[in-house]
C-alpha cells in the first residue's frame, strides 16, 4: 500500500478575519444589558425631557376618559441601542383611562437618546422612565402633606373640602383600609400595604356621589 501525504493549506482571505475588538462589538450589538454603569439618558438632561413632554404629551388624557382625581405615576421600560435609537416600549402599570397608550404614543416620537455605558464603551441596554399624570377636581379639593401620596401602616391625615357640602355630611368609602372622621373635614386613612388606594366620596345627606380620588400607597421610609 502506497501512503500519500496530505498537505493542508490554511488560507486567510480578506475581509473575513476579524480582530478582538470588531468581535467585542459584535458581541455588544447582541447583548442588552439590564444593569450598567452609566444609564442612558435623554439628550439635554432632565429639563429638555419636561420640554419634550411639555410639547408632545396630552395631560388630559385621563381626565378625558374618566380617570379618578389622584396622581398615577406611568411607568415605561424601553431598549436604547448604541446609537442612541428606541424599541421595545412597554408599560409597567395599568391603570389604564388611555395613559399607558398616550405615554408609549410619545416614546415614539421621542429623539434619539444618550445610550448607556458599560467599562467606557456604549451598550445596548433596558431604560425605565415615568411619566406622571394629576387629576384634579373643580368641585372638591384634597389638602395633605403631599398631594395624592399616602403611606402604608400609619394614620395619614387628609383634608376633604367640597363645594355645596359640609363636612359631617360627607362619607368616605375606601378601597382597602380604614377611614376615620377627625373633624373639620379632615380624615385619618391607613391602608396596611404599599399599592393604590381609591376613595369614593358621597354627600350622605343628599345620597349623591361627589367623586372619587386615587392614592399611591407607599412603603415607609
Amino acid at each position: 500500500m502506497r501512503v500519500f501525504p496530505v498537505l493542508l493549506l490554511i488560507i486567510a482571505l480578506p475581509g473575513f478575519s476579524q480582530t478582538q475588538s470588531e468581535q467585542d462589538s459584535i458581541l455588544l450589538e447582541q447583548i442588552i444589558f439590564t444593569k450598567v454603569e452609566v444609564e442612558a439618558s435623554f439628550p439635554g438632561g432632565t429639563r429638555e425631557w419636561k420640554i419634550f413632554l411639555e410639547k408632545n404629551l396630552n395631560p388630559m388624557i385621563p381626565i378625558e376618559n374618566g380617570a379618578p382625581v389622584g396622581i398615577y405615576a406611568v411607568i415605561v421600560q424601553f431598549v436604547v441601542d448604541r446609537t442612541g435609537t428606541v424599541s421595545d416600549i412597554r408599560s409597567l402599570t395599568n391603570f389604564g383611562y388611555g395613559m399607558e397608550t398616550e405615554v408609549i404614543r410619545i416614546f415614539k416620537k421621542s429623539p434619539g437618546w444618550k445610550p448607556a455605558m458599560q467599562n467606557e464603551r456604549t451598550v445596548k441596554a433596558y431604560k425605565i422612565q415615568p411619566v406622571t399624570f394629576v387629576v384634579d377636581a373643580e368641585d372638591f379639593n384634597v389638602e395633605m402633606k403631599e398631594k395624592y401620596i399616602l403611606y402604608a401602616g400609619i394614620e395619614n391625615l387628609v383634608k376633604i373640602n367640597v363645594a355645596k357640602a359640609e363636612s359631617e355630611d360627607l362619607l368616605i368609602i375606601p378601597s382597602q383600609g380604614t377611614v376615620l372622621p377627625a373633624g373639620n373635614g379632615n380624615f385619618k386613612i391607613q391602608v396596611n400595604n404599599p399599592g393604590k388606594l381609591i376613595i369614593d366620596i358621597y354627600n350622605k345627606k343628599k345620597n349623591k356621589p361627589i367623586g372619587s380620588v386615587y392614592f399611591d400607597v407607599r412603603a415607609k421610609s
